[in-house]
């Protein structure tokens, strides 16, 4: 049974997805974005027509220099197949950086798959729980796409260059953590110098910048 309080839910859903569609169509269908680091430059192509929440949530971040001076934190790597796995960065806790959720887009929706060099939305088990983190994959990783039963990951992008930074990543000293990530934590992060446009034109969100007010000088 339909309920009002329903309806609204379901009205504002639709009208996340609305504006994100919206904003998505008035990108490049492709965007690439540069992720700059100590060990080398990542660039990644970012699907804005078929991922248009996804993008358009990880643009913001990137027009509001979100992801500057954040870190890779992360390296899982496969037992089954070495050399393959996937790296994590972003934001990690940081709520003075973290934007509102949005709509999960599954690959089941999107039609992207979780390929070697895809990159990914990190979330919890809250489909609406991603926002400022991210996985690259290095080595395809089918276990993360949608199917029934199972909602998967969010793939939005796809690495075009710098793989092989990654796979430098992947190789780094891990260990601690607990749970999924135990084992997985970069001993000694990897810098996220900055992460910026190459395509389209930059659109900042307006929104506060707390965690300049900290930054050293």
């Amino acid at each position: 049974m339909l309920t009002r309080r329903g309806l609204i839910a379901g009205g504002a859903a639709l009208l996340g997805v609305g504006r994100a569609r919206a904003a998505a169509a008035r990108e490049p269908a492709i965007v690439r974005v540069r992720i700059v680091t100590p060990v080398g430059v990542i660039i990644v192509a970012l699907d804005t027509r078929r991922a248009p929440g996804t993008t358009t949530n990880f643009l913001k971040y990137v027009d509001d220099e979100r992801f500057d001076d954040t870190r890779f934190y992360r390296a899982a790597r496969s037992k089954k197949v070495p050399g393959t796995g996937f790296i994590q960065g972003g934001i990690q806790t940081d709520a003075r950086r973290i934007l509102p959720p949005f709509p999960f887009e599954p690959t089941t929706k999107t039609g992207l798959r979780h390929v070697d060099g895809a990159i990914s939305m990190a979330r919890g088990t809250d489909p609406k729980s991603a926002g400022g983190n991210w996985v690259i994959c290095v080595g395809p990783a089918p276990q993360l796409d949608g199917r029934e039963g199972y909602m998967g990951y969010a793939a939005f992008g796809r690495v075009i260059a710098g793989m092989a930074v990654a796979k430098r990543i992947l190789a780094v000293p891990t260990g601690g953590g607990f749970d999924a990530m135990k084992g997985q934590m970069i001993l000694r992060p990897i810098p996220i110098l900055r992460v910026e446009r190459i395509d389209g034109v930059k659109k900042p969100t307006g929104q506060p910048r707390m965690w300049l007010l900290f930054k050293k000088r």
